[in-house]
């Protein structure tokens, strides 16, 4: 796509606020917290909670959380949402159960819930409404009702035998008398609306912040840690591996557990600084990706040829070996330094040639003593399924799991860009108490403790969450993200080479032909690769492709809108103007979008 081609959507502007997300009801539901005098923590929150309930199949209050938070008059903070292994989540427990994998599907593979906790505590500390006020719209979608998307429909459809046969509880909330409802169709979820209304009767205090903790304290060591205590302890069920497990999240765990705020990780692209979550995370890989392109000069990056692209595939593929390498809840501070520093980028760059590398290549950093993660290579047909970040699940439930975004501005300059997930509707049986599911993020350690990444009592898995914001001159500028699993900072690195170098505008830059590697272990169970392996739309063109064919990619078509379902908000901080883009794919062959952005 060129600069001059017709957009499918235009590049919003103006000056009182922006929120763009992966659905258009938790955008309006944003939008209008904004315009009823909210600022834009309030409005994140309320629309977060609305996601939890029209896209229960890409996230739920019982999954996690990342977001990146800008207040207008002080330092940007990273919101930790991901919840650690539970005590008993060892690997010693895991092999004693057969397993060589964590799980994609049921409770064994639960970290403890993260998101609403830090939800939360974001509303208490930068926000300004009550926590019934922002529940409110939430509450009624789950009581009255939304329309099952399209996508929605075709999840519960992959997993309806799973829930006949092993899911009870979950048959009894998703299936209608047996049977899959239809794309379009209302559906409610009473049993969630009363959780909401229970949490929101527990406001208690003098003041706004002692009302908002004592929610916070009925999530963690009220009645709903307490059932799904009661829950996990006396239900085994089928895993995604093919057998019956019981979890091992308790009670324990979820008392003790807080949200916390950290210090961005930066790293600079083309003269703008580059905000991510720590390497707990994946964030820092775009930041590598970024300092080796960094060293190309503009034309050696023109992403409407087949060089530009090869070089971001390449620089991808290096940046994604150190993060599966070392990457973890623990790394130390001196080896993150150096493997963001301009040296470390300038040796990565080296290695990028004419030709694709089928090989995983990490640095060297501990004289070739580092974990070296198992490369189990995925069948064609896996690495098909897998292409475009969206969930697939197998006849026992096994989950390649996605997730959805959101980025708010307001007028005030407050900014806030989060990735929610995990508590997919096809991750693990619903709680009946409460109407959710949990998570599965444990799925992303390794049961092998060489690892920086392996399961650890009371560390946090290493999660693919990765928003990000963008500053100049200490001002930040755009927030932006994706959901995609681990396509996330691959289409976050297309969209800022668009941007900051191709000059694009966020629409145009979020429109156009997106691409990934597939050439690393994927951080989903079952944990499989394609050496060499890359994913593009078709719209990149057919000499392109043919191109990077010719380089040594196992290049695998998607379709022409298939890939990258990026959302920003931008300000400028001398006019005060903002903006908003949002993605227009899978909406083209669907009566409705998947993702909105609302302005006033």
């Amino acid at each position: 796509m060129s600069q001059d081609q017709l957009q499918a959507r235009p590049d919003l502007l103006g000056w009182f606020g922006m929120c763009s997300s992966t659905h258009w009801t938790a955008s309006a539901t944003g939008q209008s917290v904004l315009e009823r005098g909210g600022n834009a923590f309030d409005a994140a929150v309320a629309a977060a909670f609305v996601l939890h309930v029209v896209e229960p199949h890409l996230n739920g209050p019982g999954g996690d959380l990342v977001a990146l938070a800008a207040p207008a008059d002080g330092e940007p903070v990273t919101v930790v949402g991901q919840g650690p292994a539970p005590a008993g989540a060892t690997i010693e427990r895991f092999r004693e159960e057969g397993l060589d994998l964590v799980p994609g599907a049921g409770a064994l593979a639960a970290a403890i819930p993260g998101a609403v906790d830090a939800w939360l505590m974001l509303l208490r500390d930068y926000g300004t409404w009550e926590v019934g006020a922002v529940l409110e719209p939430a509450i009624e979608y789950a009581r009255r009702g939304h329309a099952l998307l399209p996508k929605a429909a075709d999840t519960i459809a992959g997993v309806a035998d799973l829930f006949r046969d092993h899911w009870p509880t979950s048959a009894d909330l998703w299936l209608v008398d047996g049977a899959v409802p239809h794309a379009g169709s209302i559906v409610r979820n009473p049993t969630y609306a009363r959780t909401l209304e229970r949490l929101v009767a527990a406001e208690r205090g003098q003041t706004r912040e002692e009302r908002i903790d004592a929610v916070r304290r009925e999530w963690r060591e009220g009645f709903v840690a307490e059932e799904i205590d009661r829950f996990v302890s006396s239900t085994p069920h089928m895993h995604a591996s093919g057998t019956v497990h019981r979890g091992v999240l308790a009670y324990e765990d979820l008392a003790r557990h807080q949200a916390t705020y950290e210090r961005p990780v930066r790293g600079t692209f083309r003269g703008y600084d580059v905000l991510k979550a720590g390497p707990w995370s994946q964030g820092p890989m775009l930041l590598q990706t970024l300092a080796i392109l960094d060293g190309f000069d503009d034309e050696d990056l023109d992403l409407n040829t087949a060089a530009g692209v090869h070089r971001v595939l390449e620089a991808l593929k290096l940046a994604l070996a150190d993060r599966d390498t070392y990457y973890g809840a623990d790394v130390a501070p001196d080896v993150l330094e150096h493997l963001l520093s301009p040296e470390y980028a300038r040796e990565r760059r080296r290695l990028i040639t004419d030709r694709a590398s089928l090989e995983l290549r990490p640095g060297d950093l501990d004289g070739g003593r580092q974990f070296l993660p198992p490369l189990r290579e995925a069948y064609r047909a896996e690495a098909a399924a897998a292409s475009t970040g969206e969930p697939t699940v197998s006849a026992v439930g096994a989950v390649r799991g996605d997730t959805c975004h959101l980025d708010v501005v307001d007028r005030w300059g407050n900014m806030v860009s989060a990735t929610p997930s995990g508590g997919w509707l096809q991750s693990s049986p619903t709680i009946p108490a409460l109407g959710f599911a949990l998570g599965t993020r444990l799925q992303m350690t390794w049961l092998d403790p060489r690892s920086p990444a392996a399961l650890r009592p009371g560390a946090r898995p290493r999660t693919t969450l990765t928003p990000s914001l963008l500053a100049r001159d200490g001002h930040v500028v755009a927030a932006f993200g994706s959901p995609g699993g681990d396509q996330q900072d691959q289409w976050q690195a297309g969209f800022l080479v668009r941007m900051l170098v191709g000059g694009m505008t966020p629409q145009q830059a979020i429109e156009a032909p997106a691409f990934h590697t597939t050439s690393f272990p994927n951080s989903f169970w079952p944990r499989t690769w394609t050496p060499g392996g890359a994913v593009v739309e078709d719209r990149l063109g057919d000499d392109v492709i043919a191109d990077l064919e010719l380089r040594g990619h196992r290049v695998a078509r998607a379709g022409d809108w298939a890939l990258s379902r990026l959302t920003a908000v931008t300000r400028d901080a001398r006019t005060g103007l903002v903006g908003a883009a949002a993605n227009s794919r899978s909406s083209c062959c669907r009566c409705s979008a998947r993702s909105g952005s609302c302005a006033s």
